[in-house]
């Protein structure tokens, strides 16, 4: 068996290993590419979802905060409730009170993309629902908080 390479058999084989590992570097590089594009998506995400909530802890602030005063109860204890012209389903620029008209128009409607808000109140319970659809997303994404006012 012969050992002996001559020069000849040995030529090219150093462009050989540098097409192989450009094709590997590249393949780690659109890997790269492909790992900022979901970053991006999911902090575009994560700041709608912050965004909903923190609408529909204001919405709730300000029903707590204009609750109306019912009187005492047989304990002599002060018993409030949330106003009921809060409710509006879905809320927009012309139905609910001013709170709701104000809270869909400067905060649902402006900062979320295609912002949909609604909001119950029955009873004590009031449950503020956001919808909001992202850019080139097909379903709409939901937030929905409920929470006892008294």
């Amino acid at each position: 068996m012969n050992m002996n390479c001559t020069k000849t058999q040995q030529t090219g084989s150093v462009i050989l290993e540098a097409l192989i590992a450009i094709l590997i570097f590249s393949i780690g590089i659109l890997a790269l590419v492909g790992m900022q594009a979901t970053a991006i998506s999911n902090v575009a995400d994560a700041k709608y979802r912050s965004t909903s909530a923190y609408l529909a802890n204001q919405i709730i602030g300000t029903v707590w905060a204009t609750r109306l005063n019912i009187g005492a109860n047989a304990s002599n204890v002060m018993v409030a409730n949330p106003d009921p012209t809060f409710a509006c389903n879905p809320c927009t620029n012309a139905n609910g009170n001013p709170y709701t008209r104000a809270w869909v128009a400067n905060g649902v409607a402006a900062e979320l993309p295609n912002g949909v808000a609604s909001i119950t109140v029955n009873g004590a319970v009031v449950t503020v629902t956001v919808n909001w659809t992202p850019p080139n997303a097909t379903v709409a994404h939901r937030h929905t908080i409920q929470t006892y006012v008294d």
